[in-house]
């Protein structure tokens, strides 16, 4: 027993540490790749260029997302097709982490200046690179979140798969906002000779450069620490194709919920947690205060995670679901009275993200369960493919967010070198609906779209899984006894 803890234990802690690469990843890609475009990429273009290239910029990336993600449970059924002496989810873990973090890097650069000499051309590298750096992140991000039901299929075990692997994630996402502008502002002293608060795209790069390691890094841990545990309901499984793939998304019903659920509700607070590196840049005019909220959040954020395995004992996922989003709305509440305190600002920031990973792990650890839930129903197990949802709706929720937020900081004048002073009340009370009153809609729709459609709660997959295994354990016995009796007599 002792030594299974401490395999436990090795494995939570790998688990953790390629969570932790994988968001820092996430957090520049869907927060921090839109300020480096809008304030830095076209700083040598004229105004009116600048405006143009930053919404042709943001509206490629959201239909490249928009496209690429119907691929996402394609790719969840490669990956359950694979079968190597490694597994099936380590390998593509590598691949993924290796080539998105080369192609994170380059999206950083400028090609050379082609946006200031040729930047259709620009446009077009910046193209490539992009599409080929979501297609690798999606074949990590699948492989890395799917491991979570072939981990486990216990409840406890898998809720504490769950909790380290979001505390990871936790930290390497909020370690993000803490580190990102003395980081940029290190590599520009380095790099391009600057002093002060300058930031140059040097610096950005030097920083692109820093999450790259870390992201392969945390999915090298991963793939050397863990291993996939076998039972009989792990066996129950058969090569999928194309069609079959969504047939069995479509028929899982809770899945299918949850998904619309947790759709509004992450594109809510993507949109919200994107714009406040704005707000402290171009509202209060304190970018450099901005690492404050970091810490807030990273805070926070491990002690909202280490809390859940205590909370969802007592309350369930539901309630800390549906009760989590009522917290964020009491959060967007007090923020649009902050105005221009800081002290104000950092109360809403924490308020408003404090239940955001226990919502995130009460969703996921919903998906996960939904695997048992639709091999009770359909008859065969998809772990890759059900769980490909959760990254699918992050990334189209980061795709509508990703053009939301372009919009939003062209038409309220937060682009370039603009200061607080030169943005005017219309375009603040603008600034306000993108960041405030739309996500609040959406995350209340949410809350109440889990609290009347999902049903599958603890008891129901506990009930599941045990109806299955005596399912599976009936056919195993018919089966070895036909065997038995079809075999010839001893000579």
């Amino acid at each position: 027993m002792e030594q299974k803890k401490e395999s436990h234990a090795k494995q939570y802690t790998s688990y953790a540490l390629g969570a932790f690469g994988h968001d820092a990843f996430y957090a520049t890609l869907s927060t921090y790749l839109m300020l480096f475009i809008t304030s830095e990429l076209f700083n040598g273009a004229a105004k009116g260029v600048k405006s143009h290239m930053i919404l042709i910029i943001t509206t490629m990336m959201m239909i490249i997302r928009l496209v690429e993600i119907v691929f996402d449970p394609i790719i969840g059924g490669i990956i359950d097709n694979t079968q190597t002496k490694y597994g099936k989810f380590k390998p593509w873990l590598l691949v993924g982490a290796g080539v998105s973090a080369i192609f994170l890097v380059l999206i950083f650069t400028d090609f050379g200046g082609l946006t200031n000499s040729n930047p259709m051309l620009y446009v077009v590298l910046f193209g490539i690179c992009y599409v080929i750096m979501d297609v690798f992140y999606s074949f990590k991000d699948i492989a890395l979140w799917s491991m979570l039901p072939a981990l486990s299929v216990d409840e406890k075990v898998r809720n504490n798969f769950g909790t380290t692997g979001r505390l990871g994630s936790t930290i390497g996402a909020q370690a993000v906002p803490i580190m990102i502008f003395p980081l940029i502002v290190f590599f520009s002293h380095v790099f391009s000779g600057t002093s002060g608060q300058t930031k140059t795209q040097a610096g950005w790069i030097g920083f692109a450069v820093v999450i790259a390691i870390f992201s392969f890094g945390g999915a090298l841990c991963t793939a050397l620490g863990t291993h996939e545990n076998t039972s009989l309901i792990r066996q129950n499984t058969e090569r999928t194709g194309v069609i079959g793939i969504f047939k069995a998304l479509g028929k899982n019903d809770q899945l299918m919920w949850l998904a619309a659920s947790y759709f509004l509700f992450a594109l809510g607070y993507v949109v919200t947690n994107s714009l406040l590196a704005y707000y402290f840049t171009y509202v209060l005019g304190q970018s450099n205060k901005f690492t404050f909220a970091g810490w807030i959040m990273a805070v926070l954020g491990v002690i909202s995670v280490s809390l859940f395995p205590v909370i969802v004992e007592k309350v369930h996922r539901k309630a800390i679901y549906v009760g989590g989003i009522c917290m964020m709305l009491v959060g967007y509440i007090l923020f649009l009275f902050a105005g221009h305190s800081l002290l104000a600002v950092l109360v809403s920031v924490a308020v408003f993200f404090f239940p955001y990973p226990m919502i995130f792990l009460a969703a996921l650890m919903t998906i996960t369960d939904s695997v048992e839930y639709g091999q009770w129903k359909n008859g065969t197990r998809n772990e890759s493919v059900t769980l490909s949802i959760r990254p699918l709706i992050d990334k189209l929720a980061g795709a509508v967010a990703n053009g939301v937020v372009g919009i939003a900081a062209v038409h309220s004048g937060m682009t370039g070198n603009a200061a607080p002073s030169s943005i005017s009340h219309a375009q603040l009370m603008g600034f306000k609906t993108y960041m405030f009153f739309g996500p609040m809609a959406l995350v209340a729709v949410a809350a109440l779209v889990y609290y009347t459609k999902v049903k599958l709660t603890e008891d129901k997959h506990k009930q599941i899984v045990d109806e299955l295994e005596t399912k599976l354990k009936a056919e195993k016995a018919a089966k070895e006894g036909k065997t038995s009796n079809d075999a010839p007599d001893a000579q």
